[in-house]
């Protein structure tokens, strides 16, 4: 694990973005709610942020990340049939967001499979 504790307290924000592939009856289906087990995006972004927070548990020798904002943000691209997952973390620390938003940003993708 890496010593940060002679590491200066500062502010990061982390990025990441992710894209899945699907067929377009399922954009069809996210796009009007009508999936029986509700609102995928909502729930992909629930599980995003619960991914942003659980960081640390999940990636070895991580540092827990005091996390002030987590955000996902999703856009459908009809055209390739495509959506997009975006993911930011903000954080105040000795240490980088990176880990938490990337991490997130993949098991958010993962939640749609």
């Amino acid at each position: 694990m890496v010593d940060v504790s002679d590491k200066e307290i500062t502010k990061r924000t982390a990025y990441a973005r992710g894209t899945i592939q699907v067929n377009h009856e399922i954009i069809e289906h996210i796009k009007n709610n009508t999936i029986e087990k509700g609102d995928v995006l909502g729930v992909a972004r629930i599980a995003g942020i619960i991914v942003a927070k659980k960081t640390s548990d999940m990636i070895p020798l991580c540092h827990i990340l005091m996390i002030t904002n987590v955000t996902v943000d999703f856009e459908i691209d009809e055209e390739n049939n495509q959506i997009y997952a975006f993911a930011t973390v903000k954080c105040k620390g000795e240490d980088r967001g990176r880990n938490g938003s990337i991490t997130r940003s993949k098991c958010d993708i993962i939640n749609y499979l």
